[in-house]
Formats: C-alpha cells, structure tokens, sequence
C-alpha cells in the first residue's frame, strides 16, 4: 500500500499509471491502482492525516479501503486521462 498527500490527485494517479518515476516505489511495486482517497480543504490537515495512516498496521488500512471499496476496484478506471507527457 502507498499512501501520499497531493495537490492533483489526476496528475498523481496518471504518473502512476505511466511510470514516469521509473526508481519509485510505485514504478517498481506496480502500485498503479486508486483503491482509496480522501479530500481534505487544508494541506496541513491532510498530512497529518497521511502521517497517521502511515502509522498504523496493515489490517487496519484494509479495514478502511474495505469500508469505502470492498472489491478494491480502480476508482480511476472511468476517468480520462491525457496521457501525452514526457517521462522523466
């Protein structure tokens, strides 16, 4: 599981999907799917929320997706993307 705060959760998921980071942990763990996310209207906020789920144990956080996603499908499945960019 990946948990990370952004700011563009379509440019997020996209360089995900894309691979753009080749070294990341996403790029080499395949994480390329949204299973779960929340919207939060202060940054400081949703970091500490980031470094609270960090925090806790895996059960936990299934327990969680599973309440919003109990099949963990991809969220993003439907959503379009433009995939013209540049891998860096």
């Amino acid at each position: 599981m990946y948990v990370v705060v952004t700011d563009n959760l379509l440019e997020r998921v996209k360089e995900h999907k894309l691979k753009i980071y080749l070294n990341s942990f996403t790029a080499k763990y395949n994480c390329d799917k949204l299973i779960y996310f929340e919207e939060w209207e202060d940054g400081f906020e949703a970091t500490v929320r980031e470094k609270q789920l960090k925090k806790w144990k895996r059960d936990w956080k299934v327990n969680l997706i599973e309440d919003m996603n109990p099949a963990w499908m991809d969220i993003s499945l439907n959503w379009n993307f433009n995939f013209n960019i540049i891998r860096k």
